[in-house]
């Protein structure tokens, strides 16, 4: 099966859950809020940070206040601040007062305010845009082991020197970003390894580091392992396992591996053989650009019915 070319992630911004992979720049975004019936009083009675993680924005924003006025140094209160600014949940949206607000967190040493800080910086937002001062918070928050700002470093390590890549430092961030959770640092060593760049060429690490990218919901991490497993690359060969990964990667929208799990439905390899199945999957593939000749010669083989199912498969994927 023909490898994708894929390249090394660009720089991601994401929160402490993981933001969606196979994107080159990625915002901070908090996950959407789950809003369950609570008890009377709950507002009252909860702390900021609890009334966040159950939606109740506005309640977070008037209780971190409040510990922010009994205490000048409570900077983790002053993160979830500018979180809320950031994101216009609980307060008007506002990336200045955002900016504003991370900044005296991170000034207190907190490596989440640290992070966000350096990522506003990076992007101009609601400050002048400045790499280096971003690098320099990133640094800060790296100093307190925060997997995303250790994996930005070393995209900035093979970014911000054209010409002259620091792969080997790149790969020492990466190794650090990975151990302390990053899926995106995971999958950034699958690539070094692979192409072998910062360390020598090492397939069974390439595989290694894909698949912990896989498991941590990297959808670039599960293509390039369900690779691996179908061509015994690194690894057992185990086409059913390189399915289920294409699978799981094709219903997050990936294409490549829409085109690759249509294959294999398509062929009955690793998965029992579903040919309206593997069509809806090369129409969802096909219409992002990826074009394949053999399967198009299967959709010619569908009934009318047959196509009509696939046609309103692609439509309820698509959300129609």
């Amino acid at each position: 099966m023909r490898r994708a070319a894929l390249a090394l992630a660009a720089l991601a911004f994401v929160s402490a859950a993981h933001a969606q992979a196979n994107s080159d720049l990625r915002p901070t975004q908090a996950p959407e809020a789950v809003k369950p019936p609570v008890a009377p009083g709950f507002e009252e009675a909860a702390d900021p940070f609890a009334a966040y993680q159950r939606g109740f924005y506005a309640s977070a924003f008037q209780l971190a206040l409040k510990r922010v006025e009994a205490n000048k140094t409570d900077a983790a209160a002053m993160t979830l601040l500018g979180q809320l600014y950031r994101e216009g949940s609980g307060a008007p949206r506002d990336l200045k007062e955002a900016a504003r607000w991370f900044r005296l967190a991170a000034d207190l040493g907190d490596a989440n305010a640290a992070f966000a800080y350096g990522v506003a910086l990076l992007k101009g937002d609601g400050v002048s845009l400045d790499r280096a001062a971003a690098q320099k918070q990133f640094e800060r928050a790296a100093e307190k082991g925060h997997a995303e700002a250790l994996y930005n470093l070393g995209v900035m390590a093979i970014e911000d020197t054209p010409g002259a890549p620091d792969f080997r430092k790149a790969t020492d961030y990466f190794l650090r970003g990975a151990a302390a959770g990053s899926a995106d640092a995971a999958y950034s060593l699958g690539v070094l390894y692979h192409n072998g760049r910062g360390v020598d060429h090492n397939d069974v690490e390439a595989a290694t580091w894909f698949k912990q990218a896989a498991e941590g919901d990297n959808v670039p991490g599960m293509v390039e392992y369900a690779i691996m497993l179908f061509n015994g690359e690194g690894t057992l060969k185990d086409e059913a396992g390189a399915a289920r990964w294409f699978l799981k990667a094709a219903q997050r929208n990936n294409p490549v591996a829409q085109n690759r799990a249509a294959r294999l439905l398509a062929a009955g390899r690793g998965v029992q053989a579903n040919l309206v199945e593997a069509m809806k999957w090369h129409l969802l593939a096909r219409a992002r650009g990826i074009q394949d000749e053999w399967l198009d010669g299967r959709l010619t083989q569908l009934s009318a019915s047959q196509r009509a199912t696939v046609e309103e498969a692609v439509k309820k994927f698509n959300g129609g």
